[in-house]
């Protein structure tokens, strides 16, 4: 440690479509949806991560929210530098009398280009890193997990966000084959609000529709110990009354059926891409679950059916790219697989 190491702030970056959380001194300090809100008549940012999520679907004309990250890469650059800056500025809320410069590990999906990848980039430097990594989801999230993914054995990681399931097959700290999607929670969430207009005539939110993912989602009709039913209140369509109607997990386990049977395929198909070697690895090891769709109930269950292969769920999944992520911050001489 230098003279000058109190100048510099090492932070860790899970830059997410639906959270997005930033690691300092190895603890998980900011932990916020990514979404802001910005006042349509200045382009002034009102609010940034909880407070923005509140205002989400409730805002007048004057002030919109914005969610700056779509199928896990950026869609809205400035909005995504301000949200960065607003989540840094968390960090140590105290008034400094300088900033100091930012050494940033930021993850991105496996499946991004060159354009998207300079994106993440260049709103890193310009909330003030001076020195920015990049690690690939799947890798970091493998590191999150525990795996040790220097060592010649091959371990299968699928990482279910909330813009992307990143599919990957890990060996040598390199990924050998993977796969990504843009299905993942946000889809399961739409696929629930189309079900509910559909199947009972209601037109729910957005974040509605999360909560029911979050108190009866399932990717199985038949799980143990099943959630009771969950009250739904949104609009009628047929008279535009406000009103409530019960849901049970078995009815939407029907309205994800078919989103989850894609990120199945995209599991098979990652599968067949794997070489031989590192096949008879994976089906020794079985099959690693992270983010946050992957505590959907019964998924591990209705993988491990389909694949024949055992199914592992993260311990804190949510957290498990963060994990990594911080993990990749305090080693970034000693990976190979950082990208400057």
């Amino acid at each position: 440690m230098g003279l000058f190491s109190f100048l510099t702030q090492e932070i860790a970056i899970d830059l997410g479509t639906a959270n997005t959380l930033i690691i300092y001194n190895d603890k998980v300090v900011v932990d916020e949806p990514s979404i802001v809100a910005v006042d349509r008549m200045t382009g002034k940012i009102i609010a940034v991560g909880k407070q923005a999520q509140q205002m989400h679907g409730k805002t007048h004309e004057n002030i919109k929210t914005i969610r700056p990250l779509k199928d896990g890469v950026i869609a809205d650059f400035s909005a995504a530098e301000h949200m960065i800056r607003g989540m840094i500025k968390m960090i140590n809320p105290g008034r400094r009398l300088f900033t100091p410069s930012l050494k940033v590990v930021i993850c991105i999906p496996s499946g991004i280009t060159e354009v998207e990848k300079r994106a993440v980039r260049d709103s890193a430097e310009r909330a003030g890193g001076k020195e920015v990594y990049l690690i690939h989801e799947p890798m970091a999230a493998a590191i999150g997990i525990g795996i040790d993914v220097e060592e010649p054995m091959g371990n299968m990681i699928i990482d279910i966000g909330g813009g992307t399931s990143e599919i990957a097959v890990i060996a040598l700290g390199g990924i050998v084959c993977d796969k990504s999607i843009r299905i993942a929670g946000d889809e399961f969430t739409s696929n629930i609000e189309e079900y509910m207009r559909r199947q009972h005539n209601i037109l729910i939110g957005e974040r509605s529709a999360e909560r029911v993912k979050i108190e009866v989602g399932a990717a199985m009709t038949e799980i143990d110990n099943p959630p009771p039913d969950y009250a739904v209140h949104g609009r009628d369509l047929m008279t535009g009354i406000p009103k409530e109607i019960y849901v049970s997990y078995t009815e939407i386990a029907h309205a994800l059926d078919k989103s989850i049977a894609k990120v199945e395929e995209a599991i098979l198909n990652a599968l067949e891409m794997t070489p031989p070697e590192l096949s008879a690895d994976i089906f020794r090891t079985g099959i690693y679950l992270a983010g946050g769709g992957s505590m959907l109930r019964g998924l591990d269950k209705r993988i491990s059916l389909k694949t024949k292969l055992p199914v592992h769920i993260a311990e804190d999944p949510l957290r498990a790219v963060a994990r990594g992520t911080g993990i990749a911050l305090k080693n970034v001489g000693k990976f190979p697989f950082l990208m400057r």
